[in-house]
C-alpha cells in the first residue's frame, strides 16, 4: 500500500512580531511541493488552507491575539487528528510557529486513543519554552514547547483535552542557539533534551538526530517533528522573520530529514516560519520544499 500523506496550510503570523509568515504556505506550494511528494509514491492530497480569524485588538500584552491564535490551534487539531487516526501523515505548511500546539496535539490525541504515546522532535533556533509569565515579548510562536508540555495558559495547555501532549523524557530539541534567560530555568525544570549548535558542531548531526530519534521513540508509537526554518543558518535560508547565524548548513538539515524517513517513525510533519517577504527568489520556500521530500523519503540514490 502507499503511504498516504495530506498537506495542510495555516497562513498564521498572528503569534509573531513580523508579519509575512502568512505568505509561507503559499510559497512553500509554488516550488511544486505536491508534484514532489506523488513522484515518491505517496498517496498525498491537500487539504487547503485554514482561515484565520482576525484579532480584535491584540489582547493580553503577556499573550498577543491569543484568542486567535487559540480558535486557529483548536481547528488545526481537530484536521490533523483525523488525518492521524488514519494513519496519514500530516504535513503542516506555516505560518508562525505557535501553530504547532494544534499539530502535536492532534498527533497526540490520535495515538492517545489507541492508549499510546508520542515523542517530538523540535528543530529550531529557539526554544520556543517561554510562558505568558516569563516571555518578554508576549509573542505567542515563543510558547508552543512551553504549552505542549502543559505549561504556561491552561487554554492552550489543555488544547484536545489533556495535558501534556507528549511526555518531557520524549521531547528533543535540536540547533538550538537563541535562548532566553528566563527559557533556561523552563528548559532546566522541563527535563527535555537539548542537542544545542555546540553539540552538532562537536559530535555531528548524524550522532544527534541517531540519539533524538531513540529517545523520541521509547516506548512511544512515534514522533512528531516540527521543523523552523529559522534553524538553518540565514546564508543558507534568508526567508524567515528571526534570523540568527551560525545554523544549520543545507546538509546537515537534509541529513537530519532523511534519518527521520529511515526512521520509519515519523507520525507528523511541520514546517514553519518561512517568510517570503524576508525571502530572495523563493529560495528559503525551495529549501523547505526539499526538505519536506526528505522527511518523506526522497534520498540521494
Amino acid at each position: 500500500m502507499k503511504r498516504k500523506a495530506a498537506v495542510i496550510g495555516v497562513p498564521l503570523d498572528l503569534g509573531a512580531s513580523k508579519q509575512g509568515a502568512s505568505g509561507g504556505p503559499a510559497a512553500i506550494r509554488r516550488t511544486g511541493l505536491l508534484e514532489s511528494l506523488k513522484s515518491l509514491g505517496l498517496q498525498v492530497h491537500d487539504t487547503g488552507d485554514l482561515p484565520i480569524p482576525k484579532p480584535s485588538g491584540r489582547g493580553s500584552l503577556k499573550l498577543r491575539n491569543g484568542a486567535a491564535i487559540l480558535k486557529v490551534c483548536k481547528e488545526l487539531e481537530k484536521r490533523v487528528h483525523d488525518l492521524a487516526k488514519e494513519w496519514t501523515v500530516p504535513i503542516t505548511l506555516g505560518g508562525d510557529h505557535s501553530l504547532a500546539v494544534g499539530t502535536v496535539a492532534g498527533v497526540a490525541r490520535a495515538r492517545r486513543e489507541e492508549g499510546r504515546s508520542i515523542g517530538l522532535i523540535w528543530v529550531d533556533a529557539h526554544a520556543d519554552i517561554n510562558t505568558p509569565q516569563t516571555s518578554p515579548s508576549g509573542n505567542v510562536h515563543g510558547m508552543p514547547v512551553a504549552h505542549i508540555l502543559g505549561m504556561g495558559d491552561r487554554n492552550f495547555a489543555r488544547l484536545g483535552g489533556f495535558s501534556p501532549k507528549v511526555e518531557a523524557r520524549n521531547v528533543c530539541l535540536i540547533g538550538t542557539r537563541d535562548v532566553d534567560a528566563s527559557e533556561k530555568d523552563n528548559l532546566r525544570r522541563s527535563g527535555v533534551r537539548v542537542f544545542s549548535m555546540q553539540e552538532i558542531d562537536r559530535f555531528g548531526m548524524g550522532t544527534v538526530i541517531e540519539q533524538a530519534i531513540d529517545l523520541a521513540s521509547e516506548g512511544t508509537a512515534g514522533f512528531h517533528l516540527s521543523f523552523d526554518i529559522d534553524v538553518a543558518d540565514p546564508g543558507t535560508a534568508p526567508g524567515t522573520g528571526t534570523r540568527k547565524r551560525g545554523g544549520l548548513t543545507y546538509r546537515e538539515a537534509h541529513l537530519l530529514m532523511e534519518m527521520a524517513a529511515d526512521s520509519e517513525r515519523l507520525l507528523g510533519l511541520d514546517m514553519v516560519e518561512i517568510n517570503p517577504l524576508e525571502d530572495v527568489q523563493n529560495a528559503t520556500a525551495e529549501i523547505a520544499m526539499e526538505l519536506i521530500s526528505s522527511a518523506m523519503g526522497k534520498s540521494i540514490y
